[in-house]
C-alpha cells in the first residue's frame, strides 16, 4: 500500500515525486519508458529558468530523476493498463501486477499527433519522425520536409540544420504559433527555407520516403517536393488510453481538474501535459507536480483526521 502513486515519469510526475517523497510520503512513479518524457528527447531547453544558456532535456531530466531517487521515491518500469478509483483504496492495473494507494496523480502526459495522411504510418521509421533529436543524425547532408508552425516545429526544425543540407518548414497558415525569437532564429538560417499556407497530403516513398505532396491552401495548386524524412509537429494528443470513463475529461481527452488539481474523483489529481491546461511546458509541469503532491498531502492528513 503506498500513500500516493504517480502514473508518468515527465517533469510533472518526477516533480510530483520528489515533493510527495520529501513531505514523508510512501511515493512510487509508474513509467512504462525512461524517466523524462518528451523534455528528455528535446536538444535544448532555453524557456526553463535557472539555465541562461539552455539545458540539454535529458540531463535536465536525469537531475530530476536523480533527485526523486535520493529522496527515496520507488520507480515502477510497467505500463498502466486500468485504474480502479472508487472507493477509498485506489488501484492501478499494470501489465503484471495490481498496485494500491491512498491517492493517485496522473502525469503520463501526452503524444505528437499524429497528420493523418497517407504515407505516414507506412514510412514511420523509415524516414517518418516525430523527434528530431532521436532521429537527426540519420539525415548528415540530407534533405528533410518539417510540418507545423509551433514551437517544436520551428525549434526542431533549426536543430535539423546541424545534419540535413536543407530543412523545409510546411505550415498551413501564413503566420506562427511559435515564440518570436525561434522565428527569428529559423528566418536568419540559411538551411531553412518556408513553405507557407500549405498542407501535407501524402507521404511519398517506395522502401523509404522520397517526398511530400503538398496542397497550396490559397491556390489549390498540388506540387511534390523531393525530400528524404519527415518530421512532423502538429500537436499532441494525451496519453489517456488507460483512463476508461471513471476520470472526468475533456472532448480531446484532457483530464479536468480545478484550481488545486483535483479531478471529479476524490483523491484523483492530474498534473502536467495531460490536462486540460492553457500552456504546456516544463515549467508549468513542474509547478502541476509540486501543487499535485501538496494537495495529496493535504488530502491525507484531512482523512487521517475524519477516521481518527
Amino acid at each position: 500500500m503506498y500513500d500516493v502513486i504517480i502514473v508518468g515519469a515527465g517533469p510533472a510526475g518526477l516533480t510530483a515525486g520528489i515533493y510527495a517523497a520529501r513531505g514523508g510520503l510512501k511515493a512510487a512513479i509508474v513509467e512504462l519508458a525512461m524517466p523524462g518524457g518528451q523534455a528528455a528527447s528535446t536538444e535544448t531547453i532555453e524557456n526553463y529558468p535557472g539555465f541562461p544558456g539552455g539545458i540539454n532535456g535529458y540531463e535536465l531530466m536525469n537531475s530530476f530523476h536523480k533527485q526523486a531517487l535520493a529522496f527515496g521515491v520507488e520507480f515502477i518500469f510497467e505500463e498502466v493498463q486500468n485504474l480502479h478509483l472508487e472507493g477509498p483504496v485506489k488501484k492501478i492495473q499494470t501489465n503484471s501486477q495490481v498496485l494500491e494507494a491512498q491517492a493517485i496523480i496522473v502525469a503520463a502526459g501526452s503524444k505528437p499527433r499524429l497528420l493523418g495522411v497517407p504515407g505516414e504510418e507506412v514510412f514511420r521509421g523509415r524516414g517518418v519522425s516525430y523527434c528530431a533529436t532521436c532521429d537527426g543524425a540519420f539525415f548528415k547532408g540530407k534533405k528533410v520536409v518539417v510540418v507545423g508552425g509551433g514551437d517544436a516545429a520551428i525549434e526542431e526544425g533549426v536543430y535539423l540544420t546541424k545534419f540535413a543540407e536543407e530543412v523545409i518548414i510546411v505550415h498551413r497558415r501564413e503566420g506562427f504559433r511559435a515564440a518570436q525569437i525561434a522565428i527569428n532564429r529559423a528566418k536568419d538560417n540559411p538551411k531553412i527555407r518556408f513553405e507557407l499556407n500549405a498542407v501535407v497530403e501524402e507521404i511519398l516513398g517506395l522502401d523509404r520516403v522520397v517526398g511530400v505532396r503538398i496542397r497550396e491552401v490559397l491556390s489549390g495548386e498540388i506540387r511534390e517536393i523531393p525530400a528524404d524524412g519527415v518530421f512532423i509537429y502538429v500537436g499532441t494528443d494525451p496519453n489517456a488510453q488507460f483512463i476508461h470513463g471513471e476520470i472526468a475529461t475533456d472532448d480531446r481527452g484532457y483530464i479536468l481538474t480545478d484550481q488545486r488539481l483535483q479531478t471529479n474523483i476524490a483523491g484523483v489529481y492530474a498534473a502536467g501535459d495531460i490536462r486540460n491546461t492553457p500552456l504546456r511546458q516544463v515549467a508549468t509541469a513542474v509547478g502541476d507536480g509540486a501543487l499535485a503532491a501538496v494537495e495529496v498531502e493535504r488530502y491525507l492528513s484531512e482523512k487521517k483526521e475524519i477516521t481518527s
